[in-house]
C-alpha cells in the first residue's frame, strides 16, 4: 500500500514535533539528577513534582508539542503501514534532533554524526522508496 500525502505529512509533522523539542526537553530537566530521595518510588514521586514544577518554557512547552506528536503518531497508526511508519518517525525524529541540537550550540559528534545522519537519510529513502513502488 503506497503512503498516501496526508500519511507523509504526518510522519513528517510527528519527526519534526519529537525531533526538534529533545534538545529543549533535555534542557529543560537539567537538575532532576540532583533529586536525593531514599526508596525509588519516592525518588520517582520527587522526580516527577521536580519536572512539573519546573515552569520554565524551555521545558513545558516542548513536553506538550512532543506529547502532541505521540497523539498523532498513534493516530497515524492506526491507517497507515506500520513498517513505514515506526521507523520513519523514529529515524527522521533523529535526524530533527541531531540538527537542532546543533543549531542550539551542543556538540553532535563530528564528521561521524554526520555521516550517520546521511546513512539515516538513504535508508529512509530506501524505506520509502520501497512503498511507494508497492
Amino acid at each position: 500500500m503506497s503512503p498516501s500525502a496526508g500519511h507523509v505529512f504526518s510522519l513528517l509533522f510527528v519527526s519534526v514535533l519529537w525531533g526538534v523539542t529533545n534538545p529543549f526537553l533535555r534542557r529543560g530537566a537539567e537538575g532532576v539528577e540532583r533529586v536525593k530521595v531514599e526508596g525509588r518510588v519516592r525518588r520517582l514521586l520527587y522526580e516527577a513534582k521536580f519536572l512539573i514544577s519546573n515552569y520554565r518554557v524551555v521545558y513545558v512547552v516542548p513536553f506538550l508539542l512532543n506529547q502532541g506528536g505521540s497523539v498523532v503518531f498513534y493516530l497515524t497508526l492506526a491507517s497507515a503501514d506500520l513498517s513505514l511508519v515506526v521507523p520513519v518517525c523514529n529515524s527522521l525524529a533523529l535526524v530533527f534532533t541531531v540538527v537542532t541540537g546543533k543549531l542550539l550550540g551542543e556538540d553532535i559528534g563530528g564528521k561521524g554524526a554526520v555521516l550517520g545522519l546521511l546513512l539515516t537519510t538513504l535508508g529512509i529513502s530506501i524505506c520509502v522508496g520501497s512503498s511507494v513502488s508497492d
